[in-house]
């Protein structure tokens, strides 16, 4: 589990690696991803974008935006939450995710809040001890 916290709004993220989504012969590897918001400002907010940096193990980046999350912009009032499951498919048995969601107030002030860096390991993943 992965935690930040800002502006009062907590993001925490349970990575999971999927192995009937993966095929490591063919390498596909797959893993979902839960993620809760939580306002525990005294602001309603909405999430309105996403942005998503995705590195695998070779150093290969991926960049997603859009709109929402899920197909949805939920609102928070304080004290809510909004919790939703994703996924992520790499050519690698490891990388990482990171990235940060766009929030606006109800006074329309936008201010990013930031999701936690978190790997996406998988068995497959070749160990080294240093």
């Amino acid at each position: 589990m992965y935690r930040a916290v800002t502006r009062g709004i907590q993001i925490t993220v349970t990575p999971q690696f999927i192995p009937e989504r993966s095929s490591p012969e063919e390498r596909r590897y797959f893993w979902a991803y839960r993620i809760e918001i939580l306002n525990l400002s005294a602001d309603r907010v909405q999430l309105r974008t996403r942005y998503w940096h995705i590195t695998d193990e070779v150093g290969q980046v991926q960049e997603v935006r859009g709109a929402g999350v899920v197909g949805e912009q939920p609102v928070l009032e304080p004290g809510g939450a909004f919790e939703y499951t994703s996924g992520c498919p790499l050519s690698t048995p490891t990388g990482i995710m990171v990235g940060h969601y766009v929030m606006v107030t109800d006074r329309n002030e936008s201010f990013q809040a930031e999701i936690p860096a978190f790997s996406l390991d998988s068995p497959h993943a070749r160990r080294t001890v240093n």
